[in-house]
């Protein structure tokens, strides 16, 4: 394995950067987990537009071009010859003193790319579908961390993953500030109702698998809404699944013990999958190693 740290090529054993980056010290960064799919880097146009969004909101200059980037991000793929694989692209704010102060910081921030494999949930979970629970963990308020942006700093995410594991499940729903669903610990999550669907608008980040189903939906004619969604909505749906450049699109069956619709994967979510499929064979960069 060869990572991209800072425009070089190194071996996993030399991929280092100092305990004194604001990355490690303070969650002081932003990071893009991105899907390639047989030479094709679904979607990396729009995986590269949020990073720099994010980069925006926390007054991080990369220094590099959108372009530079996504030219980084095929190099890395190509250099490591993955046809198929999972992308970590990590920017941090580089190094600094001990205080919060980022003008402290050098100026040169470490942008890092990781390619490899991933398997998020077995196979069987996607014939059979999953169960996931509700934890008491929130998502962080919009005023204080904006869920939109894909920062460094995931403690939020990570609470309520232990909550989930600790009580013996991969996946968890995580309500807003107000009591409404948000997402799950690393996926988005969607609703059918009377052949409605429907996902969260707020509490949310606006995942780029989330907003592919929703262009799935809108080219198909498939009735659709983004809104607030309550947790008896959810329970009384008729389907629900999950969202994520790693996760794909998951079926649940059942949420906090009850059973959703028919307890099995419904023919929406087998329709949105399969289309799902279709789009990531053309809906990207392509590159070849």
């Amino acid at each position: 394995m060869k990572i991209y740290l800072n425009g070089q090529f190194v071996g996993r054993e030399n991929a280092k950067v100092s305990v004194f980056d604001h990355g490690f010290l303070y969650g002081d960064g932003a990071f893009e987990g991105i899907r390639a799919y047989d030479g094709l880097v679904f979607r990396l146009k729009e995986h590269i537009d949020r990073l720099y969004e994010t980069m925006q909101a926390l007054s991080l200059d990369p220094r590099m071009t959108r372009k530079e980037m996504i030219k980084a991000v095929v190099a890395t793929l190509k250099t490591n010859q993955l046809k198929d694989g999972y992308i970590r692209l990590i920017v941090s704010r580089g190094d600094g003193d001990l205080g919060l102060d980022p003008r402290k910081c050098s100026g040169r921030p470490n942008v890092i790319i990781i390619t490899d494999k991933i398997t998020l949930y077995p196979a069987e979970l996607y014939q059979k579908g999953m169960a996931i629970i509700t934890v008491k963990t929130v998502k962080n308020r919009r005023d204080a961390l904006d869920p939109r942006l894909k920062t460094l700093n995931y403690l939020n995410n990570i609470l309520a993953k232990i909550e989930a594991n600790n009580a013996g499940y991969a996946e968890a729903i995580m309500l807003d500030g107000d009591g409404h669903v948000g997402e799950c610990t690393g996926d988005n999550i969607f609703i059918v109702k009377g052949g409605r669907l429907a996902t969260p608008a707020q509490g949310c980040l606006l995942g780029i698998t989330r907003q592919a189903i929703l262009d799935i939906a809108s080219k198909t004619k498939l009735s659709v809404s983004e809104g607030l969604i309550t947790l008896d909505e959810v329970y009384g749906a008729d389907e629900c699944f999950l969202t994520g450049t790693a996760a794909e699109l998951i079926p649940v069956v059942k949420v906090d013990g009850r059973t959703i619709g028919s307890g099995k994967p419904g023919p929406m979510t087998d329709q949105l999958l399969k289309a799902f499929k279709e789009l990531t064979k053309k809906d990207g960069i392509r590159y070849a190693v």
